[in-house]
């Protein structure tokens, strides 16, 4: 017969519901007792309590009805209390009974309801009997009548006080019957409150004892395997791999956790010795995890994993570091002699890297018109073929690589490209490399190198890194044969600057004596045009014909200002029909070229008169021989 499985969670589940029952109970009962207590309080704040009130105010307002009404009789002049009298008839006493009335609907006594029903009618008699008095006594005449008054006093004494007396004696039957029902309705909430207080106490014991029961079972069956089954995780957290002692449980949850604990315990050996192994560095050690969803199995073959590459990748650094050092070394050795820099180079490289073959080429720049490269230096290279062949940018592999600033890597290498000889034959590589000599985006030259084998990515990296360490050694080499060689020129020139400085100081004195001279003729010149200016008319045109400057013979004579024709053309002086006219196109088209003009011209001046000048144009050039400006020489003919 199958046993039957109790799991943890149905116990649990059993244990809740029980507990759960226990509250709705609990909650049900207190529910029902709390809506009971909110009708008595409700009642006794929506009826009881506004109805005793209200009976109260009524009783006031009887008692301020006989109060107001004698005042009336007896004193005339009270105004104040006559408008409050007129106010409880016509609007406090009418608000006050529709508020009773609203209320008495709600009462539960007949006897209660029916005797304020009385109270209103005679109320209301009362109410008419002050009506006939405060219609008697309106006017000072009233009160004055001895008879009227009479009247008005009789009825106060026989009718008003006595019935005053009687209603408010009823009011306070009413308000004792009030009190009666407020009374019991507060020994009612007293008592709900009492029953509620019983009836919580009660439920809450029984389910602090079921509680206890609960827990007290819940700890049998449960808490004392799963303490074992916790020392057992304790001591795995703390790094010991424990024997399980294959204690059976009840056929549970527990009964899987210790079968999934025993597991467990057998899956941490095996990642132990795995774990060990990695740390010995046998990355190549057989591991499998429990499960695919084994993380601490599956997280170590990725750390074994990552491991071997990390010290793959750093085998391949240190390779490149040692490169970089040796050939820092090498670079700095030799950096005065640029073949035997490059056979050092071409050398070691091909060793290094494990390649067969490989070739340094160097750039001519000295024929700047026709720059190209040659083969500097050469390893396992059939050198005889290359001698004084010249590469130009572009042409082949290596002048594509000098071209584009970019390495070639090849895989395929084509039969007729190069061989690889020995002294028992020869064979084609499997790949080539070729790298630009390149510093600072200036190509100083190509290394080319072949080997059997592919290069992997890091050698590729090399040999870039490399290239560029040797364009920074062979740009400084140039630079300073350079400097030799300008140094040297210098040395020579100032050897030349020396014999030359003699015939320097001499010409100096010659130019100073010369120089005196031209001082002189400036200022014969100067004072010519000066006196000039004082005989003639003078003005500058720009090659165009522009006004560029005048004086004031020339203003004075064509009775222009200087602002008037500053920037104007020199048609503005011709008349118009000779604007138009091929003799004065040519004028200008000669004196654009440079040749000056003399003669007799018919001009026009501002108010439009015919001047006749004797003139000439002169062409001032400029040192590289164009025309500068035009300066026009005029004296005035027209009177003669």
């Amino acid at each position: 017969m199958r046993k039957i499985r109790f799991s943890i969670g149905n116990r649990i589940f059993g244990g809740f519901l029980a507990l759960i029952i226990l509250f709705a109970v609990n909650a049900t009962i207190i529910f029902y007792t709390g809506n009971q207590i909110d009708n008595v309080v409700d009642r006794s704040r929506e009826v009881i309590r506004p109805s005793e009130d209200a009976i109260n105010n009524f009783i006031l307002l009887v008692t301020r009805s006989k109060m107001l009404i004698i005042n009336w009789v007896y004193v005339q002049s009270n105004t104040d209390d006559k408008e409050a009298l007129k106010d409880l008839h016509n609007f406090e006493y009418p608000q006050l009974k529709d508020d009773l009335v609203e209320l008495r609907e709600l009462w539960s006594l007949d006897s209660q309801k029916q005797e304020l029903d009385s109270v209103f009618a005679q109320f209301e008699s009362l109410l008419a009997i002050e009506q006939d008095v405060m219609s008697q006594l309106v006017t000072f005449e009233n009160y004055e009548d001895p008879l009227t008054k009479l009247l008005a006093e009789d009825a106060i004494e026989s009718q008003v006080i006595p019935m005053t007396t009687l209603i408010i004696n009823r009011l306070k039957t009413v308000a004792q019957l009030q009190q009666e029902v407020t009374r019991e309705s507060s020994e009612m909430l007293s008592l709900a409150t009492k029953r509620l207080r019983t009836i919580t106490i009660v439920l809450g014991l029984v389910s602090i004892v079921i509680g206890l029961l609960f827990a007290y079972f819940m700890a049998r069956s449960m808490t004392r395997p799963v303490n074992y089954i916790k020392n057992l995780l304790l001591k795995l957290g703390k790094g010991e791999l424990v024997d399980d002692q294959g204690r059976k449980f009840n056929n549970d949850e527990i009964g899987e956790m210790s079968v999934a604990m025993d597991n467990l315990i057998k899956g941490l050996r095996s990642t132990t010795i795995f774990a060990e192994n990695i740390g010995k560095g046998e990355y190549d050690s057989e591991f499998s995890p429990l499960s695919e969803e084994d993380v601490l199995g599956n997280a170590l073959i990725e750390m074994r994993n990552n491991l071997a590459r990390v010290a793959q990748e750093d085998n391949k650094r240190n390779w490149s570091t040692e490169g970089l050092a040796t050939f820092g070394e090498i670079l700095r050795r030799n950096n005065d002699d640029i073949e035997k820099l490059s056979d050092d180079i071409i050398r070691n490289l091909v060793k290094y890297t494990g390649s067969n073959q490989g070739g340094l080429y160097i750039i001519d720049d000295t024929n700047t018109d026709d720059p190209s490269m040659s083969l500097m230096a050469c390893y396992a290279w059939d050198k005889k073929k290359y001698v004084d062949q010249k590469i130009h940018r572009g042409e082949g592999l290596a002048g594509q690589v000098w071209q584009e600033k970019d390495k070639i890597y090849l895989t395929d290498v084509p039969d007729d490209y190069v061989k690889i000889t020995s002294g028992l034959g020869d064979a084609n590589p499997r790949s080539i490399l070729i790298v630009p000599l390149m510093v600072n985006e200036e190509i100083y030259g190509v290394v080319e190198v072949a080997s059997f084998r592919e290069f992997a990515d890091h050698e590729v990296e090399f040999v870039e890194k490399i290239a560029e360490s040797i364009a920074s050694t062979i740009s400084s080499v140039k630079i300073n044969a350079k400097t030799q060689k300008l140094l040297e020129e210098s040395q020579e020139m100032t050897e030349q600057m020396r014999s030359q400085e003699e015939e320097m100081r001499q010409n100096m004195e010659e130019l100073q004596a010369t120089q005196e001279e031209m001082q002189r003729s400036q200022a014969e010149s100067e004072s010519t045009m000066e006196a000039i200016n004082e005989a003639l008319g003078t003005i500058e045109f720009d090659p165009e014909g522009k006004i560029l400057n005048v004086n004031n013979n020339f203003l004075n004579i064509m009775g222009y200002t200087k602002d008037e024709i500053m920037g104007e053309h020199h048609r503005i002086f011709v008349p118009k029909e000779d604007r138009l006219s091929e003799e004065y196109k040519q004028l200008w088209k000669d004196l654009g070229s440079g040749i000056s003009r003399s003669g007799e011209f018919k001009r026009i001046n501002k108010f439009g008169e015919i001047k006749c000048l004797l003139a000439s144009y002169t062409v001032v050039k400029g040192r590289d021989g164009g025309v500068n400006k035009v300066i026009k020489f005029a004296f005035d003919i027209s009177k003669e």
